[in-house]
């Protein structure tokens, strides 16, 4: 009788073996694929940082469409006027108030920012001297003659500004252009940017899009007063201070008072300097008037634009502008403000409200 033999059964180790997938092989296929896809990043990031001028660019027509979508929303609630009709007035009136502006204060302007170019280097000298007779003028005179240096250097190379000044004539042309654009039909554009967008983000990016627009609007509105009183203010301080150049001193505070906290800074070194060539008494004095200013600015102003707009810490404002003059130098410095009024937003309405599902109120909502 022949016995049936039994096959002996798998381990449970050999089992497990034949169950796993063998390990991937990295053979040429996948590396190449591997490469391929690090390449690209990199190449988006190298393209990205140097579209970075472009990127400011558009939003700074994003910006200035904001104003114009704002002053033609206001015409057609209080004449009833047709929006293209309201929109063409609009721009319009802006244009016709710069334009006015530089044919009645042009030329006195031009002479007084020539003022400021020529007594700049002996102010310094004069700041050097009322120094030294307290023993101080040996720590400065260093900075004194680098000053002095890099001023003389600067004029020497006014075709290069020339230049410099040609480019930016060009951006303002096509930020201009883009800024009608944008408001004439803003609806399209929002449209379009909601359609790239997956459905279920639909319903957020849309709020997000509608708290950044009303906050920015604040923003400018209250801005543009803030910088009307500083200019206008400095300008009537320095003059009754007999500092040259008073009213070319006060434009600039008024256009430099948009970069925030540290704006009125570089405004005041300037004046302080003309001020040295009246008297080391002027000087303080008009030292006085800009630290008077700032504290109006900082106290009432500053505040009544972040109640039309967005309640930002000082702290996160001041860095912004820190890290946007880091990324996107001087542009980056000007846009720096209404950049971080909707960034804010947007962190909190996409970040916060959304993703992490807390019940906050959202900066800029009505």
């Amino acid at each position: 009788m022949t016995e049936k033999t039994k096959a002996p059964a798998a381990s449970p180790a050999r089992s497990r073996a034949k169950a796993e997938p063998p390990p991937p092989t990295f053979g040429p296929g996948r590396i190449a694929g591997a490469t391929l896809i690090v390449l690209a990043l990199v190449g988006v990031a190298l393209l990205m940082i140097e579209l970075t001028r472009f990127f400011m660019l558009v939003f700074a027509a994003i910006v200035l469409g904001a104003i114009f979508d704002a002053i033609a929303s206001w015409l057609c609630a209080k004449t009833r006027i047709g929006r293209g009709i309201a929109l063409a007035l609009s721009v319009a009136g802006i244009v016709a108030i710069f334009a006015g502006a530089f044919m009645l204060f042009g030329s006195q302007l031009a002479r007084e920012v020539d003022t400021i170019r020529e007594q700049i280097p002996p102010a310094l000298q004069g700041l050097e001297a009322f120094l030294n007779r307290y023993g101080l003028g040996e720590q400065v005179r260093d900075l004194a003659a680098v000053g002095s240096d890099d001023i003389s250097r600067a004029l020497q190379q006014a075709g290069g500004y020339a230049l410099a000044a040609g480019s930016g004539i060009a951006d303002f042309v096509l930020v201009l252009v883009a800024a009608i654009f944008l408001a004439s039909d803003p609806a399209t554009y929002r449209r379009g940017l909601l359609l790239l967008l997956p459905a279920r983000a639909e319903e957020t990016a849309a709020l997000a899009m509608g708290d950044a627009g009303r906050g920015l609007k604040g923003w400018m509105m209250g801005q543009a007063v803030s910088s009307l009183v500083v200019a206008a203010l400095t300008w009537a301080g320095l003059a009754l201070l007999g500092v040259p150049a008073a009213g070319g001193l006060g434009l600039i505070a008024g256009l430099l008072d948009v970069i925030p906290m540290i704006g009125p800074i570089i405004a005041g070194i300037p004046a302080v300097l003309l001020a040295f060539t009246v008297s080391p008494m002027t000087a303080l004095w008009t030292l006085v008037l800009f630290l008077l200013i700032q504290q109006l600015q900082g106290n009432f102003l500053q505040p009544m634009i972040q109640k039309q707009a967005v309640d930002v810490p000082p702290a996160v404002l001041l860095f912004a502008v820190v890290a946007a003059g880091i990324l996107f130098g001087f542009l980056g410095v000007l846009l720096a403000a209404p950049l971080t009024v909707v960034v804010y937003v947007l962190v909190q309405r996409v970040y916060v409200k959304t993703l992490l599902g807390k019940d906050i109120k959202i900066a800029g909502k009505e």
